[in-house]
């Protein structure tokens, strides 16, 4: 088994990993501690001092905070619980008319605003923006990725977590105590 180094994936995460040696790490089976080197790695380049448990994107995380498992940006700003859609607690800019998608695209590339919304979510702790989404009108923000943490630790990882979380997205119980 080939046993790739941190600094190799440090250099995957930034691009600049020449060619042939990211083609050995893809062909390659993987090193059984890649999860735990990559985790590392995204630690060192964030500002907060909550152990990641998982990387949702280069902006994003899962964390562990005070008993609890959050999503966190890079910068700090806490979304809440990783069970309810981030982007319910980010700042959304709405391109949906010809004037703001034009600052975008040109011509024909534009989409019909009749149809299409452009939703851009933003970090409200840095302004970062972290998504963006083209979706019809009246679509409710997608949520990507909800994973299940515990499963992960103890059948893939193979060391529980110390706490366990019901693996239900809250997403419309957050939403129903909005009308409340």
């Amino acid at each position: 088994m080939a046993e790739f180094y941190k600094a190799d994936i440090e250099k995957l995460i930034d691009g600049l990993l020449p060619w042939p040696a990211t083609q050995d790490m893809l062909k390659s089976p993987k090193d059984t501690d890649r999860f735990d080197k990559y985790v590392d790695i995204m630690q060192g380049r964030v500002d907060f001092e909550e152990p990641i448990l998982l990387p949702l994107t280069p902006m994003l995380f899962i964390v562990a905070e005070n008993g609890r498992r959050v999503v966190k940006c890079r910068c700090g700003h806490g979304f809440g619980d990783y069970r309810i859609n981030w982007k319910l607690s980010s700042w959304i800019h709405v391109r949906d008319d010809e004037a703001s998608m034009g600052e975008i695209y040109q011509g024909r590339e534009m989409p019909d605003v009749a149809w299409i919304q452009l939703r851009e979510y933003v970090c409200p702790g840095c302004g970062s923006q972290l998504e963006v989404e083209a979706v019809p009108r009246g679509c409710p923000p997608d949520f990507e990725f909800l994973p299940d943490l515990d499963t992960f630790y103890r059948e893939w990882l193979g060391r529980p977590l110390p706490d366990e979380a019901e693996y239900r997205d809250l997403t419309l119980t957050r939403i129903a105590e909005w009308s409340r």
